[in-house]
């Protein structure tokens, strides 16, 4: 691992227009691993806008939370503006020291454990983020806990799809902690709502560091709905699946491999990733490359009603840059 890598990430669509042209609502951005068929954003009381989050609202949030991952009862759950301002103060939670992040993955994980002065070894902490970004690699428990490190960080982001590939039982585990997302699967990146599950000693830890009031009304409301409505959950993943696998094929008759990702976005390797992403740019698609990689290229799925766009795009143009 080397610590302090560019920061790159999916999105940046402003930046596509800039160089390539058109207005916003022109583009399919499929730079990301989000649902394009969100949750239902509806039913939001007007209290939820205008009121400092309560007690109960707070409350009936974890509750939902425990409930759908199934969260072991010696662990503690704290819920969090997104994801990522979890990541950037977990390191802050003990002395500095070695880490291992296996890579390549999310490149805020090491980022985030620079900036707190740890630096690459065994040891004293390691990060896996399970299904892994980019590739979809899944950990399974021994592979984690292997060396007993103090902080065991399990980045659990897109494990939604696949719920018995989740390693939550070890939330119980002293010096763990799970990381959850409303974002990706449920397709809410703007409701910024994360959940960190595990040592309640750590979660402490956290939650002093987060302050009063860390999740909105509205993503408080929304995100307990989300959580308790199990018969969305299921027919989305069923879906997500077939859409997969129409991608797959999709790219495979444009003269990719699909070499790995989730049900959420596939990694492909080509011949030249710059030269695939300018000619789908061109036709106002967007995805995401890797400054490691001259040869993988990554795609979110499109919307159902947006699939014939990307076909069309993968047929039109060149591949120059």
């Amino acid at each position: 691992m080397t610590v302090g890598p560019m920061r790159d990430h999916g999105g940046g669509l402003d930046a596509a227009v800039q160089r390539y042209g058109g207005q916003r609502s022109d583009w399919l951005d499929l730079s990301t691993g989000i649902n394009p068929v969100p949750y239902p954003m509806s039913g939001i009381a007007a209290e939820a806008w205008t009121a400092l989050p309560d007690t109960g609202a707070q409350a009936a949030l974890i509750d939902a939370a425990r409930g759908f991952w199934g969260v072991p009862d010696a662990a503690d759950i704290l819920a969090a503006p997104g994801a990522s301002a979890l990541i950037a103060r977990l390191p802050g939670l003990l002395p500095a020291g070695h880490v291992d992040i296996p890579e390549p993955t999310y490149n805020e994980h090491a980022a985030s454990f620079a900036a707190h002065g740890w630096t690459p070894g065994f040891g004293d902490a390691r990060v896996v983020v399970s299904p892994n970004n980019p590739d979809g690699r899944v950990w399974s428990a021994d592979e984690a806990v292997r060396d007993g490190p103090r902080l065991l960080i399990v980045d659990e982001s897109f494990a939604d799809m696949n719920p018995e590939q989740s390693l939550i039982a070890l939330a119980a585990m002293p010096g763990t902690i799970i990381l959850k997302s409303i974002g990706k699967f449920w397709g809410l990146a703007g409701l910024r709502l994360g959940f960190a599950i595990g040592d309640p000693q750590l979660i402490a830890g956290l939650r002093e560091a987060l302050g009063p009031w860390p999740v909105s009304g509205p993503a408080l409301a929304l995100g307990r709905a989300a959580l308790n409505d199990k018969g969305w959950a299921e027919a989305t993943r069923a879906r997500l699946a077939r859409d997969a696998a129409n991608l797959d094929a999709c790219m495979a008759a444009a003269g990719a491999e699909v070499v790995g990702g989730t049900t959420l976005f596939r990694l492909c390797s080509v011949d030249d990733a710059k030269a695939w992403r300018g000619r789908l740019a061109r036709a106002r698609v967007w995805s995401r490359i890797f400054p490691y990689s001259k040869n993988w290229l990554r795609l979110g799925l499109p919307h159902p009603d947006c699939r014939d766009r990307l076909e069309a795009a993968l047929q039109a143009g060149s591949f120059e840059q």
